[in-house]
């Protein structure tokens, strides 16, 4: 599990967002990973972030610091503020761990920026759906071309065939985020086989 801090004592005018403590009923996120984040009155409570567009949400969420890294370093801000909606199944950083070799998510990130925005449009879906909505479908086509299947696996949902959300149904502005506990698309492993992100 990765670890949890940063956003609780972060100043919310470096964080680029006015997270507000106020916690409106209307922000209920579900799954196994949920307890863990910040609620109630903290800082980047799931009510504090219904008015805020994705990629300002995804500062807030401290468990997706390397997928908010990656959608910078990628330039793709301005697809998660699609007026139309756009649904972010954002992958936590244990799972790009297990994932990636520091090595080969540093190269990603400054050398081979076509490769990582196709990887980050593999976690993002046009309109605005819940996890409900998304089981419903069955199956939805990614931004970057691939049709995924989407299958219950109480109280969650299986994303393609290995991976899992752990956190769902954030509302933000437009959209909802879905916390993964695997990274989406075709691209290799490179962390060792201990999940440890070795260089």
């Amino acid at each position: 599990m990765a670890t949890i801090g940063g956003c609780t004592d972060s100043d919310p005018a470096e964080r680029g967002a006015t997270a507000r403590a106020d916690a409106r009923p209307a922000a209920a996120v579900t799954g196994p990973l949920c307890s863990a984040l910040p609620s109630g009155t903290d800082p980047g409570n799931p009510a504090s972030l219904t008015d805020e567009p994705g990629d300002v949400a995804l500062r807030w969420i401290p468990v997706l610091t390397r997928f908010e890294a990656a959608v910078r370093a990628a330039d793709l801000s301005a697809e998660l503020r699609d007026p139309n909606g756009v649904t972010i199944l954002a992958p936590t950083d244990d799972a790009f761990a297990k994932k990636f070799s520091e090595d080969n998510l540093d190269d990603l990130m400054i050398k081979q920026k076509n490769e990582l925005r196709t990887l980050l449009r593999a976690h993002l879906v046009a309109g605005s759906y819940s996890l409900a909505d998304l089981v419903a479908k069955g199956r939805v086509t990614t931004l970057d071309g691939t049709s995924v299947t989407i299958t219950r696996a109480d109280p969650m949902a299986r994303i393609g065939d290995h991976t899992e959300t752990v956190c769902a149904d954030y509302q933000v502005a437009g959209g909802r985020i879905h916390l993964l506990n695997g990274v989406l698309g075709n691209l290799p492993t490179t962390a060792d086989a201990n999940g440890d992100p070795a260089h």
